[in-house]
């Protein structure tokens, strides 16, 4: 097959019918041979090289398998890639039956009668004809099939300083977020988020963030006034000072600054509606007081701050890693003074539904503030209240669960309790819970020390709670208790021992650890109360506070054998092996010097708890942990 070049668009035959039309238009006579170079169809051609038409590429041929001269078929093809049209063209025809192809097999069909199809911002409805009944320019977006929104659906935009989410109609937007200058946020126009080191999508799921909630809780009423303060401390985990700023509601309270790496107190007034009496349950408009920071922080709660004879404390959770579901650990309701077991549950945002399901032990509370005397209820809070929650005779909060619909702080605890329960003294108890999501199968339980023979175990009770039914318990060594909790909520509880050990689960479960009383032959300090760390939530570097005011402060570090640690830059040796376990254990007394600041590192993740103790005393908290979803 031959093929002409030519330099003029045949436009007519290709509207009209190329078939008959092809003759008149093109100067071709439908038969006989044509040849690339001396066809007639070329010399009569103006040349258009340099305007601005199409080129037309015409081949012929003079015949191919089959072909019987004029009576044979004619084909021509338009090819209008690269704004070239190609026709191929079988001379020996007369034409009548040429066909056009214009490189697909068929023209798309009109859009059915009533859907909406957008054009940039324009929506237009279909008439189902290849045209239109209506066109709306839209003031906000077009989305296809649908028409014009305000916004697109799930989108973020920035108003000034705040960011505005669009809804899942999109047709409303809401606040999204403000930024909060004082954390050091702007709401950044290209992605139309807040950003900075401390927007809540830039910090980890850790013990460390910039928004934090200092609550005071039931406490002994020889303990929570005059000379007995409550105190918030602040470690910079930062190479920058942090500047901090303390409210309560809509009230300034304190500002300071932490320098970098270093740690400050922060006393705080005692709240008499969440620390004085012994009960009943209540809800205490801003309740919590709110700490916030420009850079990122470790915050820890002491009730008290000094060593006294009714001390704990507990590592306080960041915003960032709050969630809306928890299990609580508590202590039974004291029956020798009828002090109460309690958890407390905090709000960052009006309008938080809280929603209590008691465990088969936390249905006898002391009814208020919406929760009824068994322990159910429905709670609406408003940012910085507190519900606080008490039992009654015979009661015991440990595995309930707490819901609600928006993100939650919950710590549990008790008045002052005796650990356990015929053993001298009492003592305040509190912790904050760990979310759900955090919780793991698997955790290392080891006692502390003794006061003053720290070369001795300090007893303790220990309690495994299910998050989930039909709970199976491993121990590790073995534990003489019942391996199978049938119900969420439901606990073993391992009293007065000194035992080191693993405990893992097929389901979730949080671990809970009281020391026993100076009564109970193991010392000289009183009860405190510590959440165990699951292994999969070590980390290899902490920076943590213990109070000089201590007689002595250690922390426990338990890490898999062949693990290097230092703490305050000296290395740790001495490890004693769980046995059974890969894990080993070393308590290390910490020195007093400077403003109680302590740093570790280590070359593989390690767990720490930090406690206090001396005749009367104790406080146990969380070294601190990672808080990632398992």
């Amino acid at each position: 097959m031959a093929r002409l070049n030519l330099t003029y668009l045949c436009v007519a035959p290709l509207l009209a019918g190329l078939a008959g039309l092809m003759t008149s238009a093109c100067g071709g006579d439908g038969g006989g041979s044509t040849e690339a170079s001396t066809g007639p169809g070329v010399s009569s051609l103006p040349d258009t090289s340099t305007g601005d038409l199409p080129t037309t590429t015409v081949a012929a041929s003079t015949g191919g398998p089959g072909s019987t001269g004029s009576g044979s078929e004619s084909a021509t093809q338009a090819d209008t890639s690269a704004g070239t049209t190609t026709m191929m063209v079988d001379p020996s025809t007369s034409g009548d039956t040429t066909s056009l192809s214009t490189g697909a097999d068929t023209l798309p069909p009109p859009c059915e009668a009533g859907e909406v199809v957008c054009e940039g911002d324009i929506a237009k409805v279909c008439d189902g004809m290849g045209g239109y009944t209506e066109e709306t320019p839209c003031d906000g977006v077009c989305a296809p099939g649908v028409g014009c929104l305000l916004c697109e659906p799930g989108s973020t935009v920035c108003d000034g300083n705040v960011s505005m989410k669009c809804s899942d109609d999109g047709l409303a937007q809401f606040v999204n977020e403000a930024c909060d200058e004082i954390q050091g946020m702007a709401c950044n126009p290209d992605i139309g988020l807040c950003d900075g080191e401390c927007a809540l999508e830039n910090l980890q799921l850790s013990y460390i963030g910039c928004d934090y909630y200092p609550t005071i809780t039931l406490q002994h009423d020889s303990y929570n006034g005059g000379t007995k303060i409550f105190a918030a401390v602040i470690a910079n985990t930062t190479g920058a000072d942090a500047n901090i700023t303390v409210t309560r509601g809509d009230m300034m309270v304190t500002k300071l600054v932490v320098p970098a790496g270093e740690v400050k107190e922060v006393p705080l007034k005692w709240v008499n509606e969440l620390t004085k009496g012994l009960g009943p349950s209540k809800l205490t408009l801003d309740g919590a007081y709110r700490l916030r920071s420009d850079h990122p922080v470790t915050v820890y709660q002491y009730n008290l701050l000094y060593a006294d004879a009714s001390n704990d404390a507990s590592l306080l959770l960041p915003v960032n890693a709050w969630t809306g579901d928890y299990l609580v650990a508590s202590y039974p309701h004291a029956m020798a003074n009828n002090y109460p077991g309690f958890y407390a549950v905090v709000a960052r945002q009006d309008g938080t539904k809280v929603t209590l399901t008691p465990s088969a032990t936390g249905d006898k509370v002391q009814a208020g503030g919406g929760v009824a005397a068994d322990g159910t209820g429905e709670v609406m809070l408003n940012a910085d209240d507190v519900l606080q929650v008490a039992t009654a005779a015979g009661g015991d909060l440990t595995g309930t669960k707490i819901h609600a619909d928006k993100p939650i702080q919950v710590l549990g605890g008790h008045k002052c309790s005796r650990v356990p329960q015929n053993i001298d003294l009492c003592d305040h108890l509190e912790e904050a819970m760990f979310p759900l999501e955090a919780l793991a199968q698997e955790y290392i339980v080891i006692p502390p020390v003794q006061s003053p023979n720290d070369k001795a175990d300090q007893g303790q009770v220990v309690r495994i709670i299910a998050s989930e039914a039909d709970t199976t318990l491993t121990f590790t060594p073995d534990q003489m208790v019942a391996k199978k909790l049938a119900k969420a909520g439901d606990f073993v509880e391992i009293v007065d021992t000194v035992a080191k050990f693993k405990v893992a689960a097929d389901k979730k479960i949080l671990v809970a650890q009281y020391m026993i009383g100076q009564g109970g032959g193991y010392g000289a300090q009183d009860p405190s109360m510590l959440l165990a760390v699951a292994t999969e939530q070590y980390r290899k570097d902490y920076l943590f506070q213990a109070p000089n005011s201590w007689d002595a402060n250690y922390v426990d570090i338990i890490l898999k054998s062949g693990t290097t640690v230092s703490v305050d830059g000296k290395q740790v040796a001495g490890f004693v092996k769980i046995a059974g376990t890969e894990f080993s254990l070393a308590h290390v007394l910490l020195n007093k010097d400077g403003t109680g600041s302590h740093t570790l590192t280590a070359s593989d993740r390690v767990g720490i708890s930090v406690y206090g103790i001396q005749d009367f005393g104790s406080y146990w908290i969380v070294g601190g942990l990672d808080l990632d979803h398992i």
